[in-house]
C-alpha cells in the first residue's frame, strides 16, 4: 500500500481489506486477464476515492462489508477509466509501471476496462444498495466520459476558455471525488443536507487535486509522477498554467510555438515561457482557492472524529508541493 497512508493506520487497514475485495473479484479463468488486473491493483495507487467514501460513511451508521464493497466498486471504476485513458493517450507507463495497453495490446486493454465496468455493477447487485446510489454512480460515469470528451474536443485549442477548462476537470476528475464522498454518506444513512455537504467537499478537493496535478507538470519531476508534459503538449492537451500564460505578453510567442510540430527542445522552451509568464503562479492561486473552500466546508461539518481525519487527509493531499 502507498506510503501516503502511514499517518492514517486505521484507514490503511480498511484499504487493505478493500484491496483484498478487488483482488477477490478480479479472479478470472483467463490467466493473462487476472495477471493484468493484479498488476494494476499492486501498482502503487493511493486509493483515495475509496478512502474518502469510507471516511464519509463514518458520519453515519456503517455496515462494514457493504461500505467496503462500495469502496471497492469506486476504485474499480477508477481503474477502468485509467485503462481506457492509457489507450487514448497511448501511454507506455503509469506510476512507473508498464500500462495494460502497452504490455498486452490496445484490444486487450479495451476488453479489460469494459470487464471492470461490468464487474462493478455485478458487485453492486450483490448487496442491497439504494436505487439512488446506483443512479448516482451511473451519473458520475457519464460526467467522467463527458469531461474526457470535452477535453478531446478542445485539443490544440489555444483559446480554450477558463470556463471550459473548469468543465473538463469537473467532469474527468472532480465528479468521481464528489460521488465518493456523497455515496459513502448516503449509504450510511446520513441526512440529505450532510450528504450534499460532503459531496461539495469532494468536488472542491477533486478540483484542487487536478489543478495541482496540472501544476506538477510544470514544476515537478515528470518521471517521478509517471506522466509527461511533453506528451500532453504534443497531443494538444492544454492545461491551466498554459492557458493563463497565453493571456500574458509571452502569449504570442507561446502560441507560435504551439502552432508548429513540437520537438523536445520546443517543449523545454514552452515550459520555461509558461513558468516565466506567471501562468504557474496564477494556477496555484486557483488551486489554493479550491483548497481553502474545501477546508472551510470541512470546518462547517458537525463535530465527529471523522472530521479531524478528513481535515488532515485533505490537507496532506491538496497541500502537495507544487
Amino acid at each position: 500500500m502507498s506510503a501516503f497512508w502511514k499517518d492514517f493506520p486505521e484507514l490503511n487497514n480498511e484499504l487493505q481489506l478493500v484491496r483484498g475485495l478487488i483482488l477477490k473479484h478480479s479472479q478470472s479463468s483467463d490467466a493473462g486477464f487476472e495477471e493484468a488486473l493484479t498488476e494494476m491493483v499492486g501498482s502503487g495507487g493511493k486509493m483515495l476515492r475509496p478512502a474518502f467514501l469510507m471516511l464519509s460513511a463514518r458520519f453515519g451508521e456503517v455496515e462494514p462489508q457493504k461500505i467496503r464493497t462500495l469502496a471497492a466498486v469506486i476504485e474499480m471504476l477508477h481503474m477502468a477509466t485509467l485503462v481506457h485513458d492509457d489507450i487514448v493517450d497511448d501511454s507506455r507507463l503509469r506510476r512507473g509501471i508498464e500500462t495494460v495497453q502497452s504490455k498486452y495490446g490496445k484490444d486487450y486493454a479495451v476488453y479489460l476496462g469494459d470487464w471492470l465496468f461490468c464487474q462493478c455493477f455485478m458487485m453492486l447487485s450483490s448487496h442491497d444498495y439504494t436505487r439512488e446510489n446506483l443512479q448516482d454512480i451511473s451519473k458520475a460515469i457519464m460526467k467522467i466520459c463527458m469531461g474526457e470528451i470535452r477535453q478531446f474536443n478542445f485539443r490544440y485549442n489555444a483559446h480554450m476558455s477558463f470556463k471550459n477548462y473548469l468543465k473538463v476537470i469537473s467532469g474527468k476528475t472532480a465528479a468521481l471525488f464528489a460521488m465518493s464522498f456523497y455515496a459513502g454518506a448516503f449509504e450510511a444513512g446520513c441526512e440529505p443536507k450532510l450528504c450534499k455537504a460532503l459531496g461539495r467537499i469532494g468536488h472542491d478537493i477533486g478540483m484542487a487535486f487536478q489543478v495541482v496535478d496540472d501544476l506538477l507538470d510544470y514544476n515537478g519531476d515528470s518521471e517521478k509522477l509517471g506522466k509527461s508534459a511533453q506528451r500532453d503538449l504534443q497531443r494538444g492537451f492544454y492545461t491551466l498554467p498554459l492557458l493563463y500564460a497565453l493571456e500574458t505578453p509571452q502569449g504570442e510567442a507561446i502560441e507560435t510555438k504551439l502552432s508548429s510540430s513540437l520537438s523536445e527542445h520546443d517543449v523545454d522552451d514552452l515550459l520555461a515561457l509558461v513558468r516565466s509568464s506567471g501562468g504557474v503562479g496564477r494556477a496555484k492561486k486557483l488551486a489554493d482557492r479550491y483548497t481553502s473552500r474545501a477546508m472551510a466546508r470541512i470546518e462547517a461539518l458537525p463535530e465527529h472524529e471523522a472530521k479531524e481525519t478528513l481535515r488532515k487527509l485533505a490537507n496532506q493531499l491538496i497541500g502537495r508541493d507544487c
